[in-house]
């Protein structure tokens, strides 16, 4: 290869620029202005965004007529939910707490990207969320970073399979944003994060290290600035951490535009700069900026960087695209045939059936839910028959494709039984209220479908009023009004300031984004045809003034004694609580379930040992339904502090009425290390807490002691 061949490979491109290309796809950001010639374009190494088989076909082919080496493309997409079968968003699917739901979810998008000519899905993100503000909390699975890691892990088994290579309709897939993304200042989109290294280590780092144990094949950098330097040029974070210490030899890709953002960010002066500081981090691909290309070979030929930095990158890429099978089937399974029968099968619709129903959780039920299905319902609201239910990044979803929930709520009980009237969900006439309220007046119960167009949340979808958007909770208050029993349906991308929601309503089910069938699954849920099992990833803020609010904080050297009698010149709000309005793993069911006593087979543990805690559970309700028990333990002296509680373990109970069974957990040594002051990481001898129970804040606690070896 050229040096110029080789230098163009590192480049990315929007389908735009491609002969063969009819869509520009799902992307982000100017086209305009990056100075690519045609010669860039027919030496590039790979595209994003595609359009459908066609397309890729088409691309692939002028390419390869054009490539003087006859090196094929390879093609990437933003399948972070779905492909054209939408999936509740990640936020919701990981509030099922159900790994194997996950993997299939992404097996499921794999197969249906990769009829589409796709090669590579930019996902799962494994950011750790604690802001509600930050749009994209909608694209991770929470506030856990041990959850975070297990739901990164299934995603990246269900998009590769036992290998990309391995199995047919399998893609590879790219962990992102690495690193720290999710704690952008001000809960703003591209915005600075500053931490120290510890708490990287313990608490950010965690998930996406379990996602490359997985044997993810591409890492994305993030936007941020991390230890002062942006995460596309730094190369201690890169070179160092990632690929010496973690030992990652796959594809690093910088996020669209990144390279060029160091100039903005205020650490480089130029493009060639950028080039520069990018190469020696070890970026391999750079996304829709032309710094490489630009300034790369002559960066080289200077002998201001080794042209080992170029070369390496280049096989790094040639290595996947070998992988993959591409220089035998540049195509791969790229058909148009097999595309339009794969895509929206009803296997991959009865899938994203299941998830919607699972993801969705039942926040407060004061005896509405289930409804009747003789009942007349006034269904209301912005999302009472809003198609817009697929959410921020739905790749090739479609809004007419998807089941609203008026059309769900219709099916069960017939059309004459549901009612429908609606507004916007930032806008509402005075005509539009009065009809909503006509409606409400002449019916048994009052639904609202309330919530945020998807446009409020996703990437730079950043909020810093997290209540309700427009005239909603106005309507909340004029429907109160007239008496009639009342439940609130939430579609959204983050959890929201609930007051004036919580408060006012008989019954709250949290949906989310549910996704292609979503509409279908809520109505189920309402109606009791199936039973709410979802438990929150993240916390509910009391307000927006404690965000960040999340179950696994420290204590401090003055924490609160009692929240029912304040103390002064203790660690609290004068006007607020200290705890969210919903903590994390909570959940409600139309099942009752009722915990035993837990126990303890030992009240010490040596290390190379375990102990075992028993609990039983049992269904005091008259319907079936499933419980997801969850684990907790606190160190209770570190060397550094250690938080009130981290979730270890969990267990999903399915329980007949009357049924009771025991949940027992394992506890081990290795459960209990952490990153000391040095970032060593181990356990220290000395008491600990244990605690079970529904979710993160009504637990029971039992207390042993670790040995020491």
């Amino acid at each position: 290869m050229t040096l110029e061949e080789k230098v163009d490979q590192l480049l990315q491109l929007a389908p735009a620029f491609y002969e063969g290309a009819n869509s520009a796809g799902q992307i982000t950001g100017p086209l305009a202005g990056l100075g690519i010639t045609e010669d860039n374009v027919r030496r590039t190494g790979s595209v994003l965004g595609l359009g459908g088989a066609e397309e890729a076909i088409a691309i692939q082919e002028a390419h390869l007529r054009h490539n003087r080496l006859n090196i094929p493309l390879l093609m990437m997409a933003d399948v972070i939910h779905g492909y054209r079968t939408i999936f509740p968003v990640p936020l919701a699917l990981g509030s099922s707490w159900d790994l194997d739901l996950a993997q299939r979810t992404a097996a499921i998008a794999a197969k249906e990207a990769a009829a589409a000519g796709i090669h590579v899905t930019f996902s799962p993100m494994a950011d750790l969320t604690r802001d509600p503000r930050w749009g994209r909390v909608m694209e991770s699975t929470g506030e856990d970073p041990w959850l975070n890691g297990q739901f990164a892990r299934a995603f990246v088994r269900g998009y590769q399979g036992s290998g990309v290579a391995g199995e047919p309709y399998k893609i590879a897939a790219c962990i992102k944003h690495f690193a720290a993304y999710g704690a952008a200042e001000g809960g703003r989109d591209y915005n600075t994060v500053d931490m120290s290294e510890w708490m990287r280590r313990a608490y950010y780092m965690p998930s996406y290290k379990a996602a490359l144990d997985e044997g993810c094949e591409m890492v994305m950098t993030a936007f941020n600035t991390v230890d002062g330097i942006p995460a596309t040029g730094n190369r201690r974070l890169m070179r160092d951490l990632l690929r010496g210490e973690w030992g990652f030899d796959g594809v690093l890709i910088s996020d669209w535009g990144a390279v060029k953002e160091m100039i903005p960010h205020g650490a480089a002066e130029d493009e060639r700069e950028c080039a520069r500081k990018a190469i020696e981090a070890g970026v391999d691909i750079e996304m829709m900026s032309p710094c490489y290309p630009h300034h790369l070979r002559e960066l080289v030929e200077s002998g201001e960087v080794d042209v080992r930095l170029v070369d390496e990158a280049v096989m790094r890429i040639l290595k996947l695209k070998r992988k993959l099978g591409l220089f035998e089937k540049p195509h791969r399974y790229a058909d148009p045939a097999a595309e339009r029968n794969i895509l929206l099968s009803e296997e991959h619709l009865a899938a994203a059936h299941e998830a919607a129903l699972k993801s969705c959780v039942l926040l407060k039920n004061n005896g509405v839910l289930p409804l009747a299905k003789a009942a007349k319902i006034a269904l209301v609201g912005p999302f009472a028959a809003s198609s817009d239910l697929l959410g921020p990044w739905s790749c090739m979803g479609r809004r007419e494709e998807a089941v609203t929930l008026a059309d769900g709520m219709r099916a069960i009980a017939g059309s004459a039984a549901v009612t429908v009237a609606g507004c916007g969900a930032e806008r509402m006439t005075d005509e539009e209220l009065a009809a909503m309220l006509d409606a409400a007046r002449s019916a048994d119960v009052v639904v609202l479908a309330l919530g945020e167009d998807s446009e409020m949340s996703g990437e730079a979808g950043c909020r810093a009023n997290i209540r309700l958007p427009g005239r909603q909770l106005e309507l909340i208050q004029r429907v109160r009004e007239l008496g009639k029993p009342l439940a609130v349906v939430l579609f959204n991308g983050r959890p929201l300031d609930l007051h004036g929601v919580l408060d006012e309503a008989d019954a709250l089910l949290e949906a989310w984004y549910p996704g292609t069938r979503g509409g279908a699954a809520v109505a189920e849920l309402l109606y009791g045809d199936a039973n709410p099992s979802g438990r929150l990833t993240m916390s509910f803020p009391h307000s927006v003034g404690q965000v960040p609010v999340y179950y696994n904080s420290f204590n401090t050297g003055r924490p609160q004694s009692s929240p029912d009698a304040p103390v002064r010149y203790e660690s609290q709000y004068l006007d607020i609580p200290n705890a969210p309005l919903l903590p994390f793993g909570y959940g409600l069911s139309y099942a009752e379930f009722r915990y035993g006593a837990a126990e303890l087979s030992a009240v010490s543990l040596r290390p190379g040992g375990s102990l075992q805690l028993t609990v039983s559970v049992t269904n005091a309700g008259a319907r079936q339904g499933e419980e997801t028990v969850q684990l907790y333990v606190r160190d209770i002296a570190g060397d550094t502090v250690r938080p009130l509680r981290e979730l270890k373990a969990f267990r999903k109970v399915a329980l007949e009425p009357g049924e009771t069974k025991e949940v027992r957990f394992e506890v081990t040594e290795e459960m209990l290390r952490y990153h000391h002051a040095d970032l060593s990481f181990e356990s220290d001898p000395g008491g600990f807490k244990i605690m079970v129970g529904p979710n993160s804040r009504d637990v029971q606690e039992l207390s042993f002691k670790l040995l020491a070896g």
